[in-house]
C-alpha cells in the first residue's frame, strides 16, 4: 500500500490533475487510492459588476473515458433508479449512489427515477422527503420519473403475496422470533412450513387485521431452509406495522419487506438496471426469486462498492446519535458526512461529481481519504477564489518606518483579473502574523505582500520572552524574490472588519468504523478549533455562501455575515497543516499517510 501512494505521488509529477494521476496509479493496482435550515447554495465569489474569466463550474479536466459501464445496456433504453429511505438526511454515501444512476442514465441516454423507499411507517418521515429532495437538487441531480413511492404499490404488493401463498410459495410463520431465528442458523424448518393454503390464508387474515394472533406472525417465502446463503433461509416478505404510514394512513396493517418490495417496483416502473452496493449481493438471487414466482420481469442487477470514508461515521442511527447528544450542531453541520454539512464546508458540487467519477463502479471495498475530495475541490475553487487578508487574535503590532498612509487598488486574485479589485490601505502601523514573526531575526531583510521589501530593524520582547512589537524599515528598492520570508499583514485602521476563522477535525479517532464499534468510546473529544482576527476592509463585500482566500491561510466559506463575518476553513488536501491555523497552535498532531494506513 505504502508504495502504491509512492507511485501516486510520483505520478503527480507526470499528471497535471490528481485524477490523471490517478489514472496512472490505478493501471499499475487496478484499485482505487485509499483514499436543517436549508443554508443557501454554497456560491463562488463573482465581485459585482464583472464576470469570472473562466466559467464557475468544474476546471477540472472531464474524464477522458467513464469507468461506468452498464451490462446489456441500450443506448435510450436505459433506466435507473434511487430510491432513498426518508429516515434521514443524505450523507457522501447517498450521493455516490444517486450520482452514479444519474451519469449512467445520461451516459446510455436514459432516465432515472426517483423512488422514496417507505415500507417502513416506524422511520418515513415526511420531513426527510422533502430535505433529500432539496438536497438533491442541490447536488444539481435532475430525475426523469418521480418522486414515486414504494406504497404507491402496496395494494398490488397485497395481491402479489396472496398469489404466493396461493400457489405454495409463501407460508405464514408465527414461531416466536428467537426460536425462528434458531431454525435459520440450524438450516431446519419451522412447523409452520407445513402449513396447508387455508391455513396460511388464515393467519394472513390475522395478519392483515393485526389481531392478537396477527401480530405474532410473518409472511415467508417458501425458497429454502438450508441454502449455504442464509438471507435465502425463508426470508420474510411481510410483517406488521400498527404504526400509521405517512400517506396511507391506518389503511395497512401489514407492510413489505425492502426485499419484497423493491424487485417488484423495479419491474413495475420499467427499471432496465438496479444499481445497489455490494453488501447486497447476497439478496441477488432472493430479487431474482420475487420477480420471478411472481412472473415479472428481472431488472438487471450491478453492483459497486459501498463508500467508506475515512475517520466518518456514514451509519444513519450513529449519526443521529451526533445530533441527538448534541456532539454537533445539527444534520447541516460541517463535520458532518451529509450532502448540506459538505456543501456548508466549501465542497463543490463537481468535486463531488469528479469523485464519483473516479471511483467509477469499483467493487473494490477499501477506505477512501477525504485528501482525494480535497484536492479536487482546490483545483475548482483556486482559480475563481477572491483573495483577502486576515490576522488572528495574536497579532503583533508593527511599526513601518518610512510609510506614509495611502490607499491603492489591486487585484483580488492576480491570475483573474475578471473578479476585479480591492482597495488596500498602506500606513505606518500594521500588523503581522505571531507565528510569522517568531520566524524573523534582526537586520533580515523581508517581503510583505502586494507592497514590498522591509528590513526588521528591532524585535521588542517581554520578561517572558514573548514578542510584543516590531519595528521594520520600509524598504521598496529591495528585490522580493531574495528574501525567504513573504508575509501577509493590514494597517491597522477603525474600518477593519471582525472576523471568526472555524476549523473542524473529524468526528472519530479511528480511521475505520464496523457495525459493532462503541462510537462513544472512539468520539473525538474536541473536534472544533475558532481564531478571532481583523480582516481587511474589503472583505464586507464577502457574502454569506462566498468562498474566499485568506492569504496564507488556506480557502474558507463564509457561514455568516452577522454578528459576526463567520468563515470555515475548507480543506485543500495538504496533510501538512498551516502554521497559522488553529488546529497547528491547539491541535492534536496529525498522523502521517503511513500512520493512517496502518490502523
Amino acid at each position: 500500500i505504502i508504495f502504491s501512494d509512492f507511485c501516486r505521488r510520483l505520478s503527480l509529477v507526470f499528471a497535471k490533475t490528481p485524477f490523471r494521476a490517478w489514472v496512472f496509479t490505478r493501471a499499475l493496482f487496478s484499485f482505487p487510492p485509499t483514499a436543517h435550515t436549508v443554508h443557501t447554495p454554497v456560491r463562488l465569489f463573482v465581485q459585482p459588476g464583472t464576470s469570472p474569466s473562466q466559467p464557475q463550474i468544474s476546471t477540472i479536466r472531464r474524464t477522458a473515458m467513464s469507468t461506468m459501464k452498464l451490462n446489456n445496456a441500450k443506448s435510450g433504453e436505459v433506466v435507473t433508479r434511487f430510491p432513498p429511505e426518508a429516515s434521514g438526511y443524505i450523507h457522501i454515501g447517498h450521493a455516490k449512489a444517486a450520482l452514479i444512476n444519474r451519469l449512467l442514465a445520461e451516459q446510455y441516454s436514459g432516465k432515472m427515477i426517483l423512488r422514496f423507499d417507505d415500507t417502513n411507517p416506524d422511520k418515513e418521515n415526511v420531513a426527510f422527503e422533502h430535505a433529500i429532495v432539496e438536497d438533491l437538487k442541490s447536488l444539481r441531480i435532475k430525475w426523469d420519473m418521480g418522486p414515486t413511492y414504494t406504497s404507491d404499490y402496496f395494494e398490488q404488493m397485497l395481491g402479489f403475496a396472496e398469489k404466493l401463498i396461493k400457489e405454495g410459495k409463501a407460508y405464514c410463520d408465527n414461531t416466536p422470533k428467537e426460536e425462528m431465528q434458531r431454525c435459520r442458523f440450524e438450516g431446519i424448518p419451522t412447523p409452520c412450513r407445513a402449513n396447508t393454503v387455508e391455513q396460511n390464508f388464515s393467519m394472513w387474515e390475522e395478519m392483515k387485521k393485526a389481531s392478537e394472533e396477527g401480530l405474532k406472525t410473518c409472511l415467508r417465502a417458501k425458497l429454502s431452509v438450508d441454502n449455504p446463503n442464509k438471507a435465502l433461509r425463508d426470508p420474510v416478505l411481510y410483517r406488521c406495522n400498527l404504526t400509521p404510514h405517512p400517506r396511507t394512513k391506518d389503511k395497512y396493517k401489514v407492510y413489505p419487506t425492502y426485499d419484497f418490495a423493491c424487485p417488484i417496483v423495479d419491474s413495475v416502473e420499467g427499471v432496465t438496471h438496479a444499481l445497489r452496493t455490494s453488501e447486497y449481493n447476497d439478496r441477488n438471487d432472493q430479487f431474482r426469486w420475487v420477480c420471478k414466482a411472481i412472473g415479472l420481469r428481472i431488472p438487471a442487477l450491478d453492483d459497486y462498492s459501498r463508500l467508506n470514508m475515512e475517520y466518518t461515521v456514514m451509519s444513519k442511527r450513529k449519526l443521529t446519535e451526533f445530533v441527538n447528544s448534541g456532539r454537533v450542531t445539527g444534520w447541516d453541520d460541517p463535520r458532518m458526512p451529509t450532502v448540506r454539512g459538505l456543501l456548508r464546508r466549501g465542497i463543490q458540487v463537481e468535486a463531488l461529481v469528479e469523485f464519483v467519477k473516479s471511483v467509477g463502479m469499483s467493487k473494490v471495498v477499501c477506505t477512501m481519504e477525504w485528501e482525494k475530495i480535497f484536492s479536487l475541490n482546490k483545483k475548482i475553487i483556486d482559480p475563481i477564489a477572491p483573495r483577502y487578508t486576515a490576522v488572528d487574535q495574536f497579532r503583533i503590532p508593527v511599526t513601518v518606518e518610512g510609510a506614509a498612509t495611502s490607499r491603492k487598488e489591486v487585484p483580488l486574485h492576480k491570475k483573474n483579473l475578471a473578479l476585479g479589485n480591492k482597495e488596500v490601505i498602506y500606513g505606518n502601523k500594521i500588523f503581522l502574523e505571531e507565528q510569522d514573526c517568531l520566524l524573523l531575526k534582526l537586520g533580515e531583510e523581508i517581503t510583505l505582500m502586494d507592497w514590498g521589501n522591509a528590513i526588521v530593524k528591532e524585535i521588542q520582547k517581554n520578561d517572558a520572552g514573548a514578542i510584543t512589537s516590531l519595528t521594520l524599515t520600509l524598504h521598496l528598492e529591495g528585490d522580493y524574490k531574495t528574501t525567504e520570508q513573504k508575509l501577509s499583514w493590514i494597517a491597522e485602521d477603525t474600518s477593519n472588519v471582525p472576523v471568526r476563522m472555524y476549523e473542524f477535525d473529524s468526528l472519530i479517532t479511528e480511521r475505520d468504523i464496523s457495525k459493532d464499534d462503541d462510537v462513544d468510546s472512539i468520539v473525538r473529544e474536541r473536534t472544533q478549533y475558532i481564531l478571532e482576527g481583523l480582516a481587511e476592509p474589503a472583505v464586507t463585500a464577502v457574502k454569506k455562501g462566498d468562498v474566499i482566500q485568506f492569504q496564507r491561510r488556506g480557502f474558507f466559506i463564509c457561514d455568516a455575515v452577522e454578528p459576526v463575518r463567520t468563515f470555515f476553513l475548507i480543506p485543500d488536501g495538504h496533510l501538512k497543516r498551516n502554521h497559522l491555523s488553529a488546529m497547528a497552535r491547539w491541535g492534536p498532531p496529525p498522523p502521517t499517510l503511513e500512520e493512517r494506513r496502518k490502523d
